[in-house]
C-alpha cells in the first residue's frame, strides 16, 4: 500500500475536481456495460453535485493525492436519517490498485466512529460488493433498511442503469479494531 497519498478536507471550490475524479473512475462502469451518460444537467447529476458541495461546506468531503499534486481520490460522507452514510468513494484509474481506496474507506469508518455506516452500490459488479465485504460490510435487504436509505436506493434506481442491482450495505457500529 502506498503511503504517498495525503487525505484532506475538500473545499466546496474543488467540486469540479471532485466530479472529474468520479467521472474518471466511472469509466470502469462503462467498460462493464453500465453507461449512465447522465450529463451535468441531468437532475440526478445536479442533485449529486449539490450534495457533494454541501458535504464539502460541512467538512465531510475529502480528497486524496500525492503531496503537491492534484487529488486522485474522493470521499464524500453524509448522514441519512441521522446515520453515517458513505455517499461516494472514487479513485482515478491512474491511482487504482495502490491502496488509496482502502485508505479512503478506513477514513470513512473513522469518520463514522462507533455508529453503523451505510452505503449503496452495485451488488453485481465484481469489484464493488466484494471490496466492501472484505472490509466488514454486509448487504442488507431493502425491507431491513431505514426509510432514508430506501429513498436513496429509489432515487438511484430511477436515474442509474441496472436499477435492480443497486443494493444497500452496512458496517455495524461498535468496536472495529
Amino acid at each position: 500500500m502506498s503511503n504517498a497519498f495525503i487525505i484532506r478536507q475538500a473545499s466546496p471550490d474543488e467540486i469540479d475536481e471532485m466530479v472529474a475524479i468520479d467521472v474518471d473512475a466511472c469509466t470502469l462502469y462503462v467498460e462493464a456495460g453500465l453507461d449512465a451518460d447522465l450529463g451535468p444537467e441531468h437532475p440526478y447529476s445536479v442533485a449529486e453535485r449539490a450534495c457533494w458541495t454541501r458535504c464539502a461546506r460541512e467538512g465531510n468531503a475529502f480528497v486524496a493525492g500525492p503531496p503537491g499534486a492534484p487529488p486522485v481520490g474522493l470521499l464524500v460522507m453524509d448522514r441519512i436519517d441521522g446515520a453515517p452514510y458513505l455517499e461516494q468513494l472514487s479513485v482515478r484509474r491512474s491511482a487504482m490498485q495502490q491502496g488509496l481506496g482502502r485508505r479512503l474507506l478506513a477514513h470513512a469508518v473513522e469518520w463514522a466512529g462507533r455508529e453503523p455506516l451505510w452505503l449503496t452500490t452495485y451488488g453485481h459488479i465484481p469489484w464493488n460488493r466484494p471490496f466492501y465485504e472484505r472490509h466488514g460490510f454486509v448487504a442488507i435487504a431493502e425491507s431491513q433498511c431505514p426509510a432514508g436509505i430506501v429513498t436513496v436506493l429509489e432515487d438511484q434506481r430511477r436515474a442509474l442503469p441496472a436499477p435492480e442491482d443497486r443494493i444497500a450495505m452496512l458496517m455495524a457500529g461498535g468496536d472495529r479494531s
